[in-house]
């Protein structure tokens, strides 16, 4: 079924249908029931663009605007109602990626767990060697990192510092042949980025890159190469990709961490089982994508967004607010919720969005706090949350997203989900070219 425009309201959501198509069905006992059938390039199109709504709440029903008025269809089996064109009814490549997220992350997690531990067939690597971790990296990657930072520290117990790959090159690096340097790259073209390669390499540094493409001008540079094997994504805006970066760099901070003994075996157990029931979660976000859509119809028209949260949460609104900025083209800028007071509260105002981050379990009654904060001074709230945290942030928000509870390193991949639907969704009710924002290319092949 194709949307060709959609538009929500406080009572229902209302959309144009195209090429949609009706059958009559057989209830069990041979009760004619009106039900509907839609895909694309059936024979009987009833006419180009059929008026639909949706009630808010809405399971099993479809209302469609004939004639006779509104008529009342059952929903067909298998085929969810959702949104995967732009106004010229052209499919999205971002959604489509978007949704193909949980297949990408079984490749890039599953071959890789045996027997409770983390395996990477064909990586000599002994953390032993290294005194520090530097992550070199640009765009989405380098929120990877920043997710990645605080992940290897707390699980290997050691320091490890995310630097931009534009700006390696120009701080004079303390690097040497006891420094770890993991460079990140969807492309593995990423012109910064090789040239940091090759600055740290040239002082002696041993280099891990995770990249997605296979033989790239990366992978081939590097003294040992973790693919994501996320697949080809076409849209400029990167979703699996960063998800399966997430995963594999998560992979290496267990593994990393099991190999310096500063986890027990029963801890990699416990974590490796929750990393690999994490593409089953993200099916269950994607399955309750309805109500994203519906928070999108309301704040689509803001002009300026900010993202807040603390520790992870903090590296995850940064991915958050890029993915919003590039598609939809409102301005939106990602703080770490302490330092609302140094400043950035002084932009808030009544109207304002304020999306704030509260998934962080040990830190929900700081990010409590920053939200009472915004509230006051007149901003829109609409948070984040985990699911058995949802009643207590439900009650001091005006819109709530939520996902499943896992373990806290994991959050961050869960939790950017939802953050890439509300950005797609903005910016298609905004009518802006989402698998092609202005200005912008795949792959960065300049400095």
């Amino acid at each position: 079924m194709r949307v060709w425009m959609f538009r929500t309201w406080k009572t229902a959501s209302f959309c144009f249908l195209r090429n949609l198509c009706m059958r009559r069905r057989l209830r069990k006992g041979g009760d004619s029931i009106n039900s509907f059938m839609a895909w694309v390039g059936g024979k009987k199109a009833l006419r180009d663009e059929i008026l639909a709504r949706f009630p808010r709440n809405y399971k099993r029903y479809i209302e469609v605007f004939g004639g006779a008025g509104w008529v009342l269809f059952h929903k067909p089996p298998g085929n969810d109602f959702e949104v995967f064109n732009d106004f010229n009814g052209n499919l999205v490549n971002l959604y489509r990626c978007v949704r193909e997220q949980p297949e990408a992350l079984r490749r890039a997690i599953l071959p890789r767990i045996k027997d409770g531990a983390v395996v990477f067939d064909g990586l000599m690597l002994d953390s032993s060697r290294y005194d520090c971790i530097k992550i070199i990296a640009c765009g989405s990657s380098y929120h990877v990192g920043m997710v990645g930072k605080y992940n290897l520290e707390k699980l290997a117990r050691i320091p490890v510092e995310v630097v931009l790959a534009s700006e390696f090159r120009y701080c004079d690096p303390i690097i040497d042949s006891r420094t770890l340097v993991v460079v990140i790259s969807q492309s593995g073209e990423t012109l910064d980025t090789m040239a940091a390669l090759r600055e740290a390499k040239s002082l002696g540094a041993r280099i891990l890159s995770i990249v997605n493409v296979v033989g790239s001008s990366i992978a081939r540079e590097s003294d040992d190469v973790l693919y994501t094997w996320a697949g080809p994504e076409i849209a400029v805006a990167t979703t699996k990709a960063y998800s399966t970066q997430m995963a594999v760099l998560d992979l290496l901070a267990i593994y990393l961490a099991g190999q310096r003994k500063t986890i027990t075996a029963e801890d990699m157990r416990r974590l490796t089982s929750a990393i690999a029931a994490l593409p089953a979660q993200v099916e269950q976000i994607l399955s309750n994508r309805e109500q994203i859509q519906y928070y999108a119809s309301q704040y689509f028209n803001h002009d300026s967004v900010f993202f807040i949260g603390r520790n992870l949460d903090y590296a995850l609104g940064m991915e958050g607010s890029l993915k919003l900025k590039e598609i939809s083209y409102i301005h939106s800028e990602a703080y770490a919720s302490g330092e609302l007071k140094h400043g950035t509260i002084s932009l808030i105002e009544p109207g304002t969005l304020v999306v704030a981050l509260g998934s962080y379990t040990p830190l929900f009654d700081k990010a409590m706090s920053n939200v009472i904060e915004v509230k006051a001074r007149g901003a829109s709230v609409l948070a984040l949350a985990t699911e058995s945290h949802r009643a207590e942030m439900e009650s001091r928000v005006d819109g709530i997203l939520t996902i499943p509870d896992t373990e806290l390193m994991f959050l961050p991949l869960l939790g950017v989900v939802p953050l890439q639907l509300f950005a797609y969704y903005v910016a298609l009710q905004r009518g802006c070219d989402i698998d092609k924002p202005r200005n912008l290319a795949k792959s960065v092949t300049v400095e």
